[in-house]
């Protein structure tokens, strides 16, 4: 059962949104909301000026310095809940307490003990959560699912995932300084694992099934408190396939390709999501690059915040929850799907703490 409270919307009205957090990925989440069809943003929360005035610019009507404040006073269907991780938890608790459904940035929360907290709530309340795991949302990884459901090469005994970022906080917004807390082990939970291979493990369980961790290793490129590298062994008994996953904050390329590779190694060939890029790809990343760096000069900061390919699959996974709640059903990937992703990671962590590994050194660079 989801929202006793949504006999508020009707089919003929607009879906009211709050979202509660406007840094980076909140900015991509409000201007996907803003472009959507059938959805108004009423509103947004952030602790920072600077966000919350990037909103404002962007057509928010109201904007408030905390999120609580902001569930209580406006009257919205649904929340996006895109504050760092060791709020998601309290945030879908106040959310409950007025009805309010969420679709929560990843990784759900920062362990299954805090999400199993937040979920029942929820259930209590009669509330949908959804999480914004967008993997399965990219062209290239629907070309690899169809390609392996259709069954060209044949039974995949092998298979691997990596997904690389440019650094332990990846890229901020704009010209912003970048916040400390995705360095606070207490504030997020984890490293890259939590950050980047909540996404791999997602992917892997759409397209294989139920997912064992049978090892894991963590490592650090440099001298900070989370894992910025972390490599998991992990075995799909349904399909009887071995994988390796890796992620990392570590690589910085000049000019990155796509920062996900996929490739499943069958019995008569192989599938890689390179191969299912949009064939535009590279064509409209030079395109939103360009922009940009025009918008920067205009407007004093960027127009997105990263490469069309990407923002399309936040968008889609938002406008899946909208629907879903419109017709009250299940969110297509839903707060159980999350909380999966997030007992795989901490298996990992687990198992790894069980063995000393040595760190790994950055490499040298020749000047």
């Amino acid at each position: 059962m989801l929202s006793q409270f949504r006999s508020r919307w009707t089919a003929s009205s607009a879906l009211s949104i709050g979202v509660l957090g406007v840094g980076n990925i909140g900015m991509v989440h409000l201007k996907s909301a803003l472009a959507m069809p059938g959805v108004e943003v009423l509103a947004a929360a952030d602790a920072v000026p600077e966000n919350r005035n990037r909103a404002e610019r962007a057509g928010v009507p109201r904007t408030y310095d905390d999120y609580a404040t902001l569930l209580a006073s406006e009257d919205i269907d649904a929340a996006i809940v895109a504050l760092p991780p060791f709020l998601h938890a309290e945030a879908v608790e106040r959310a409950a307490e007025y009805g309010i459904d969420v679709f929560v940035e990843k990784p759900l929360a920062r362990s299954t003990e805090e999400a199993d907290r937040m979920l029942e709530t929820a259930e209590r309340a009669g509330i949908a959560v959804g999480v914004d795991h967008t993997l399965r949302y990219q062209p290239d990884m629907v070309g690899v699912k169809e390609a392996y459901v259709e069954g060209g090469v044949g039974h995949v005994p092998y298979a691997s995932i990596t997904r690389l970022n440019d650094g332990p906080l990846g890229r901020p917004p704009a010209d912003a300084a970048p916040p400390s807390w995705p360095l606070d082990p207490d504030a997020v939970g984890g490293g890259s694992l939590l950050e980047l291979g909540i996404h791999c493990f997602d992917v892997l369980e759409w397209l294989f099934g139920d997912l064992e961790v049978r090892d894991a290793t963590m490592g650090r490129t440099l001298e900070i408190p989370v894992e910025d590298a972390a490599t998991v062994l992990l075995r799909a008994p349904e399909t009887e396939t071995t994988i390796t996953l890796h992620c990392g904050s570590y690589q910085w390329e000049e000019l990155p390709e796509v920062n996900t590779r996929l490739r499943l190694e069958g019995i008569t060939g192989t599938i890689s999501n390179r191969d299912h890029l949009p064939g535009n790809f590279y064509a409209s990343a030079a395109r939103e690059a360009l922009s940009n760096v025009a918008s920067r000069f205009r407007d004093g900061e960027p127009n997105v915040f990263g490469p069309t390919f990407y923002l399309q699959a936040h968008y889609d996974a938002l406008e899946d929850f909208c629907d879903a709640i419109r017709e009250n059903e299940t969110p297509p990937i839903s707060g159980l799907d999350g909380r999966r992703s997030l007992a795989l990671a901490e298996t990992a962590y687990d198992l790894a703490a069980e063995t000393e590994t040595d760190e790994l050194e950055a490499p040298e660079v020749m000047s």
